[in-house]
């Protein structure tokens, strides 16, 4: 359970993101470690262990509200990857870009990462599973690069000193306009629920899971905290790109001759790999997600249409890859480069993929009480007042999260915030009608 943790959840995209909020990062790293992802971590241990043939915030959302609301769920869990995918793809062709080709302009990114999107597409279709070792190979490369990112800022500043404060002053959290990348620190913690019904194979889950939860978040946030902290050693925080901040990191840590071009050039491939490892793992499981609400009835029936061959969900992946074309092209009209496209699409996607885990800890709270007889391999300890204290902390820590997406303290960008929100409320308009017009072709009810 530890290690499947750190493996679904250790990310490397937006290191960058939560490193340019600067030194005070460390505090809301581990700030957030305690009062979230533990939490967090032990709500969906007991969901997990205790629906272990119904796994995932769709199902638990189903039996706890019914058809509609798994629908809604079901749709945005779905659209989100779709939308996120556009995001990831413009990071890897600007990274690209640094390592290679300096000089590519915003269209020629665009058209990469359409054609990274449509690749993803045809692995979906083609592909019934990816073997274990793509996202697990994904996950030593994450620790590699880490682990090269801290130790290489501590030994840069050895040499040359560090390029920010550390202090108690700098680490005391500020308000202003750096709480824009604030939201970062809690999406990458987010995933527990892809391993949550593991306590079902677990001898003693009620002893076993709180401590691989600790463990996992330990060694999550030793990964993460390290890496920042080698960043913020070698580049002033004023100067990390969301783009540019990692190959600048690699060479500001290894050098720009020739053996630190191929560490560099070998660190960047690395990272290349793991946002396609990502990307192809999650949509798979979003597609397959999508399928089986559709096979319910809770999505229309063309989301569940199998390739006649490979018999894979692939209506769910085209369609999947027309939104991200679609969004990535409407955004690419507006943005003025490729970090504000980056962002952008980021943070739209973002939104959407934090609503349902307001349903989750309420489903969980549901739960409690609608099936207060169930047989529960683990149960966060503490009584019903714990875990309304941990429910309600968990979803304060999501809807700061979304606030901060779209409006940013000290800094409002009245056309930023129209953006991610008006993509926000159509994609919520848009599933609505979606949902509701499967439901009524089946004879559901709305609840």
């Amino acid at each position: 359970m530890t290690l499947f943790t750190v493996c679904a959840i250790l990310v490397i995209d937006q290191l960058a993101a939560s490193a340019s909020i600067g030194v005070q990062s460390i505090f809301w790293w581990l700030l957030t470690l305690v009062l979230f992802f533990i939490p967090y971590g032990l709500i969906t241990a007991e969901l997990g262990s205790t629906y272990p043939q119904e796994g995932g915030i769709y199902a638990w959302v189903r039996r706890a509200f019914g058809p509609l609301w798994a629908g809604r769920t079901a749709w945005l869990w779905w659209v989100n990857v779709a939308l996120w995918m556009p995001s990831v793809y413009i990071l890897f062709a600007g990274v690209l870009a640094e390592l290679v080709a300096p000089d590519m302009g915003l269209w020629t990114q665009i058209a990469l990462t359409l054609g990274l999107t449509w690749l993803t597409v045809a692995v979906n279709i083609v592909a019934l599973d990816v073997s274990k070792w793509i996202p697990n190979l994904g996950a030593a490369f994450k620790a590699i690069i880490m682990l090269a990112i801290g130790a290489g800022g501590v030994a840069y500043a050895m040499r040359h000193g560090v390029a920010n404060s550390f202090s108690l002053e700098s680490l005391r959290p500020q308000w202003g306009a750096s709480l824009a990348f604030l939201p970062v620190i809690l999406y990458n913690f987010l995933g527990f629920e892809l391993m949550s019904g593991a306590g079902e194979e677990m001898k003693d889950p009620a002893r076993d899971v709180p401590w691989a939860i600790t463990r996992a978040g330990v060694i999550i946030a030793f990964f993460y905290v390290f890496a920042t902290v080698g960043i913020l050693l070698a580049l002033p925080a004023d100067e990390v790109g969301l783009i540019e901040g990692l190959t600048d990191t690699f060479r500001r840590l290894f050098g720009a001759g020739p053996a630190g071009e191929v560490v560099v050039g070998v660190l960047g491939a690395m990272a290349l790999y793991t946002f396609v490892a990502n990307m192809v793992t999650w949509t798979l499981g979003a597609n397959r997600s999508a399928a089986e609400a559709a096979r319910r009835g809770d999505l229309p029936a063309i989301f569940g249409r199998l390739h006649p061959k490979h018999q894979t969900p692939a209506n769910a992946a085209v369609l999947g890859g027309l939104i991200a074309t679609g969004v990535l092209l409407l955004y690419g009209l507006l943005a003025a480069n490729a970090e504000d496209l980056f962002w952008t699409t980021f943070a739209f996607s973002s939104v959407v993929f934090l609503l349902p885990y307001i349903l989750l800890f309420l489903a969980f709270l549901r739960l409690r009480r609608i099936d207060a007889d169930l047989v529960r391999p683990y149960r966060v300890p503490g009584g019903e007042g714990v875990a309304w204290t941990l429910s309600l902390l968990c979803m304060a820590f999501v809807l700061q999260a979304i606030v901060f997406f779209i409006y940013t303290p000290g800094a409002f960008d009245p056309a930023y915030a129209v953006a991610v929100g008006g993509g926000v409320i159509v994609t919520l308009i848009v599933g609505e009608v979606l949902v509701r017009t499967a439901l009524a072709r089946r004879g559901r009810p709305d609840a």
